[in-house]
């Protein structure tokens, strides 16, 4: 064995083991496996390292778990890289660049760099910000889940009723937020005196929240905020169905590539029992 196919055959390995599709087992690879569980135990201390009690408490057991998920996610990152080299789309160093600014691997860098950043930063925004982008690390797992591409899959096809949606939704926010401007500036000029300042109590009407801190008083404003209220209900049902049924069709369409494969691969079985008949 030449000492280049040393190297692609160890650069094969890490490529199954850690690129979903092209693991042939069941289920995950077992390095795959290693990181959903390295992910979630990564989550978990970023959470509880928002709070001050359990920081004070369990500061350097935090800072040592981290130190380690640190150095694995980067070996792991590195490791990506290298593999990346069995795609055809990655090849040499212009593949690689661009395997680098993908999606995924940007989402993986996201799970080192927050902890280098925290080392030298002193500013409180900016340490609460680090410890937030360490839940990003949660992102990672959707690499794995089918059910993450059939989401994917599901608001692509059913974007442009999507972008309908959204255009409906801010028509209704800003049609609403003008008229309680228009009945309510003179009665609360400190909640409706503007259409912005009138926006928030729009954003909770139509969203069905209702927080009920700003409220119209005026019975102009009663009849709108009522039809603003029955229109909300249209505004979260439109997209909920979209997607609904963009779900079911992804869904569907999986099971039936799923049935078709194992028919395939059942049939030359069958062939090889009538042949023997």
């Amino acid at each position: 064995m030449t000492a280049e196919g040393g190297r692609g055959s160890v650069r094969q390995r890490f490529y199954h083991q850690l690129y979903a599709g092209a693991w042939t087992g069941e289920g995950m690879s077992p390095v795959n496996r290693l990181v959903c569980l390295l992910v979630v135990i990564a989550a978990t201390v970023a959470v509880l390292d928002t709070e001050v009690t359990l920081r004070n408490r369990f500061g350097d057991v935090f800072f040592g778990i981290e130190l380690v998920l640190f150095g694995f996610f980067t070996l792991e990152y590195v490791a990506r890289v290298y593999a990346a080299g069995e795609d055809p789309r990655y090849q040499g160093i212009a593949g690689r660049l661009k395997y680098m600014v993908s999606f995924w691997a940007l989402v993986d860098l996201l799970a080192i760099i927050p902890f280098l950043v925290t080392l030298g930063a002193n500013d409180a925004f900016v340490l609460r910000l680090m410890r937030l982008l360490r839940l990003m690390r949660l992102a990672r797992l959707g690499r794995f889940s089918d059910a993450m591409d059939a989401v994917v899959s599901a608001v692509g096809e059913r974007r442009y009723e999507l972008m309908l949606s959204l255009l409906a939704a801010i028509f209704l926010l800003v049609g609403s937020s003008s008229m309680l401007y228009l009945v309510e500036a003179e009665a609360q000029p400190e909640a409706f005196g503007s259409i912005p300042r009138a926006l928030w109590w729009s954003i909770a009407t139509l969203t069905t929240v209702g927080y009920g801190d700003v409220t119209p008083i005026t019975v102009l404003g009663k009849l709108f905020a009522g039809v603003t209220a029955i229109a909300g209900i249209g505004l979260i049902a439109m997209p909920t169905g979209v997607l609904a049924a963009a779900f079911s069709d992804a869904l569907q369409r999986k099971r039936n590539g799923s049935r078709r494969s194992n028919r395939a691969a059942a049939d030359p079985g069958d062939r090889e029992e009538k042949q023997n008949d």
